[in-house]
Protein backbone atom coordinates (compact mmCIF):
# COMPACT_ATOMS: atom_id res chain seq x y z
CA UNK A 1 0.00 0.00 0.00
CA UNK A 2 1.38 3.23 -0.93
CA UNK A 3 0.00 6.51 0.73
CA UNK A 4 0.22 10.21 -0.62
CA UNK A 5 -0.19 12.22 2.64
CA UNK A 6 -0.60 15.34 0.46
CA UNK A 7 -3.40 13.96 -1.94
CA UNK A 8 -5.83 15.18 1.29
CA UNK A 9 -4.77 19.07 2.02
CA UNK A 10 -3.82 19.43 5.66
CA UNK A 11 -1.06 22.05 7.19
CA UNK A 12 1.60 18.61 6.50
CA UNK A 13 1.31 20.71 2.71
CA UNK A 14 2.72 23.80 4.23
CA UNK A 15 5.61 21.76 5.97
CA UNK A 16 6.41 19.97 2.58
CA UNK A 17 6.47 23.74 0.88
CA UNK A 18 8.89 24.62 3.26
CA UNK A 19 11.45 21.75 3.50
CA UNK A 20 11.46 22.25 -0.81
CA UNK A 21 11.63 26.46 -0.03
CA UNK A 22 15.33 27.13 -0.79
CA UNK A 23 15.38 30.49 1.52
CA UNK A 24 13.42 28.29 4.03
CA UNK A 25 15.89 26.11 3.75
CA UNK A 26 18.51 27.78 5.11
CA UNK A 27 17.45 28.21 8.40
CA UNK A 28 18.34 24.33 9.55
CA UNK A 29 17.03 24.09 13.05
CA UNK A 30 13.46 24.69 10.95
CA UNK A 31 14.13 22.40 8.20
CA UNK A 32 14.76 19.48 10.87
CA UNK A 33 11.68 20.29 12.65
CA UNK A 34 9.34 20.43 10.06
CA UNK A 35 11.33 17.20 8.74
CA UNK A 36 10.00 15.91 12.92
CA UNK A 37 6.89 16.96 12.15
CA UNK A 38 6.54 15.03 8.68
CA UNK A 39 7.36 11.86 10.66
CA UNK A 40 4.74 12.63 13.33
CA UNK A 41 1.91 12.72 11.06
CA UNK A 42 2.97 9.72 9.46
CA UNK A 43 3.38 8.36 12.99
CA UNK A 44 -0.21 9.07 13.56
CA UNK A 45 -1.89 7.64 10.20
CA UNK A 46 0.33 4.58 10.51
CA UNK A 47 -0.63 3.72 13.57
CA UNK A 48 -4.18 2.90 12.52
CA UNK A 49 -2.81 -0.16 10.77
CA UNK A 50 -0.88 -1.58 13.64
CA UNK A 51 -2.30 -4.34 16.15
CA UNK A 52 -4.33 -3.73 19.04
CA UNK A 53 -5.65 -5.55 21.88
CA UNK A 54 -7.87 -4.47 24.63
CA UNK A 55 -6.65 -3.99 28.29
CA UNK A 56 -8.74 -3.16 31.35
CA UNK A 57 -7.30 0.17 33.09
CA UNK A 58 -7.90 1.02 37.00
CA UNK A 59 -9.29 4.62 37.44
CA UNK A 60 -9.97 6.21 39.99
CA UNK A 61 -14.03 5.73 39.68
CA UNK A 62 -13.96 2.40 38.43
CA UNK A 63 -12.30 0.29 35.63
CA UNK A 64 -12.05 0.69 31.76
CA UNK A 65 -11.44 -1.08 28.70
CA UNK A 66 -9.04 0.49 26.38
CA UNK A 67 -7.09 -0.43 23.08
CA UNK A 68 -3.39 -0.56 23.33
CA UNK A 69 -0.49 -1.42 20.62
CA UNK A 70 -0.42 -5.19 20.88
CA UNK A 71 3.04 -5.03 19.80
CA UNK A 72 6.27 -2.89 20.68
CA UNK A 73 7.25 -1.50 17.33
CA UNK A 74 11.40 -1.16 16.10
CA UNK A 75 11.67 2.46 14.70
CA UNK A 76 14.61 2.27 12.32
CA UNK A 77 16.31 4.94 10.46
CA UNK A 78 19.84 5.07 7.76
CA UNK A 79 22.39 7.81 9.68
CA UNK A 80 22.67 10.82 9.12
CA UNK A 81 19.84 11.98 7.11
CA UNK A 82 17.19 10.12 8.42
CA UNK A 83 17.58 11.55 11.99
CA UNK A 84 14.65 13.85 12.27
CA UNK A 85 12.38 12.17 10.75
CA UNK A 86 13.19 9.03 12.95
CA UNK A 87 12.87 11.48 16.15
CA UNK A 88 9.08 12.13 14.78
CA UNK A 89 8.47 8.81 14.88
CA UNK A 90 9.88 8.37 18.70
CA UNK A 91 7.98 11.49 19.25
CA UNK A 92 4.60 9.00 19.00
CA UNK A 93 5.97 5.63 19.21
CA UNK A 94 7.94 6.62 22.72
CA UNK A 95 8.21 3.49 24.12
CA UNK A 96 9.42 1.35 20.35
CA UNK A 97 13.03 0.21 20.22
CA UNK A 98 15.00 1.23 17.92
CA UNK A 99 17.20 0.76 14.95
CA UNK A 100 19.87 2.27 13.36
CA UNK A 101 21.96 2.24 9.64
CA UNK A 102 24.93 3.31 8.36
CA UNK A 103 24.94 3.64 4.58
CA UNK A 104 26.15 6.83 2.35
CA UNK A 105 25.92 6.25 -1.87
CA UNK A 106 29.50 5.81 -2.78
CA UNK A 107 29.82 8.01 -5.99
CA UNK A 108 32.22 7.48 -8.86
CA UNK A 109 33.95 9.56 -11.18
CA UNK A 110 31.80 8.34 -14.17
CA UNK A 111 28.99 9.23 -12.66
CA UNK A 112 27.22 5.88 -11.50
CA UNK A 113 27.56 5.13 -7.84
CA UNK A 114 26.84 2.79 -5.27
CA UNK A 115 25.70 1.78 -1.94
CA UNK A 116 27.49 1.28 0.71
CA UNK A 117 26.54 -0.15 3.93
CA UNK A 118 29.11 -0.24 6.90
CA UNK A 119 27.38 -0.31 10.47
CA UNK A 120 23.89 -1.70 11.69
CA UNK A 121 22.26 -2.16 14.94
CA UNK A 122 19.08 -3.38 15.89
CA UNK A 123 16.65 -4.99 18.48
CA UNK A 124 15.05 -8.37 17.46
CA UNK A 125 12.22 -8.03 15.09
CA UNK A 126 11.09 -10.85 15.06
CA UNK A 127 7.41 -10.69 15.00
CA UNK A 128 7.16 -6.90 15.27
CA UNK A 129 6.13 -3.95 13.28
CA UNK A 130 9.51 -2.76 11.88
CA UNK A 131 9.28 0.88 11.32
CA UNK A 132 11.82 2.41 8.66
CA UNK A 133 12.23 6.15 7.81
CA UNK A 134 14.63 7.88 5.46
CA UNK A 135 13.80 11.32 4.13
CA UNK A 136 13.86 10.60 0.72
CA UNK A 137 13.01 7.93 -1.61
CA UNK A 138 14.79 8.16 -5.13
CA UNK A 139 16.03 4.93 -6.88
CA UNK A 140 15.11 2.78 -3.36
CA UNK A 141 18.34 1.10 -3.42
CA UNK A 142 19.30 2.03 0.17
CA UNK A 143 15.90 1.22 1.92
CA UNK A 144 16.03 -2.02 -0.12
CA UNK A 145 19.71 -2.84 1.53
CA UNK A 146 18.62 -1.53 4.96
CA UNK A 147 15.54 -3.63 4.45
CA UNK A 148 17.38 -6.57 3.54
CA UNK A 149 20.08 -6.35 6.42
CA UNK A 150 17.34 -6.17 9.16
CA UNK A 151 14.98 -8.74 7.84
CA UNK A 152 17.55 -11.08 6.61
CA UNK A 153 17.58 -13.25 9.37
CA UNK A 154 13.78 -12.52 11.11
CA UNK A 155 10.47 -11.68 10.13
CA UNK A 156 8.79 -8.72 11.27
CA UNK A 157 4.76 -8.88 11.43
CA UNK A 158 4.40 -5.60 9.09
CA UNK A 159 6.77 -3.18 7.47
CA UNK A 160 6.54 0.13 6.97
CA UNK A 161 8.33 3.04 5.45
CA UNK A 162 7.79 6.91 6.04
CA UNK A 163 9.76 9.08 3.92
CA UNK A 164 9.57 12.70 2.78
CA UNK A 165 9.52 12.89 -0.88
CA UNK A 166 9.13 10.09 -2.65
CA UNK A 167 9.91 9.28 -6.42
CA UNK A 168 8.02 6.82 -8.56
CA UNK A 169 10.83 5.13 -9.89
CA UNK A 170 11.73 4.25 -5.78
CA UNK A 171 8.24 3.43 -5.23
CA UNK A 172 8.28 0.62 -7.73
CA UNK A 173 11.41 -0.70 -6.92
CA UNK A 174 10.22 -0.98 -3.24
CA UNK A 175 7.03 -2.61 -4.27
CA UNK A 176 8.78 -5.36 -6.45
CA UNK A 177 10.99 -6.03 -3.31
CA UNK A 178 8.83 -6.30 -0.41
CA UNK A 179 5.61 -6.10 -1.92
CA UNK A 180 3.90 -6.09 1.40
CA UNK A 181 5.88 -3.33 2.82
CA UNK A 182 3.63 0.18 3.25
CA UNK A 183 4.98 2.89 2.11
CA UNK A 184 4.06 6.69 3.88
CA UNK A 185 5.03 9.32 1.66
CA UNK A 186 4.66 13.02 2.87
CA UNK A 187 4.47 13.79 -1.10
CA UNK A 188 5.42 12.18 -4.47
CA UNK A 189 7.50 12.92 -7.36
CA UNK A 190 7.51 12.00 -11.33
CA UNK A 191 11.19 12.59 -12.32
CA UNK A 192 14.69 11.12 -11.27
CA UNK A 193 17.98 12.20 -12.82
CA UNK A 194 20.62 9.96 -13.98
CA UNK A 195 22.58 10.73 -11.19
CA UNK A 196 19.57 8.86 -9.16
CA UNK A 197 18.31 12.19 -7.38
CA UNK A 198 14.21 13.73 -7.49
CA UNK A 199 13.12 16.49 -9.46
CA UNK A 200 12.02 18.93 -7.93
CA UNK A 201 12.58 16.93 -4.71
CA UNK A 202 14.50 19.62 -1.63
CA UNK A 203 18.26 18.73 -2.47
CA UNK A 204 20.37 16.56 0.13
CA UNK A 205 18.57 16.28 3.11
CA UNK A 206 21.28 15.15 5.21
CA UNK A 207 23.18 18.42 4.66
CA UNK A 208 20.45 20.50 4.89
CA UNK A 209 19.56 19.18 8.57
CA UNK A 210 23.62 18.65 9.81
CA UNK A 211 25.58 20.41 7.24
CA UNK A 212 27.64 19.91 4.31
CA UNK A 213 30.15 16.67 4.06
CA UNK A 214 33.42 17.36 3.43
CA UNK A 215 34.12 15.73 0.27
CA UNK A 216 35.92 12.79 -0.65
Amino acid sequence: MVTNLSDTNSILCNWIAQIRDVTIQQDRMRFRRNMERIGEIAAYELSKYLPYADRNVQTPLGEAVCSELAQTPVLATILRAGLPLHQGLVNYFDSADNAFIAGYRKHHRDGSFEIAQYYITSPDIEGRPLIIADPMLATGASLVLALESLVGSAKPSQIHIVVAIACTVGIDHITRKFPDAYIWAGTVDEELTGKGYIVPGLGDAGDLSFGNKMQS
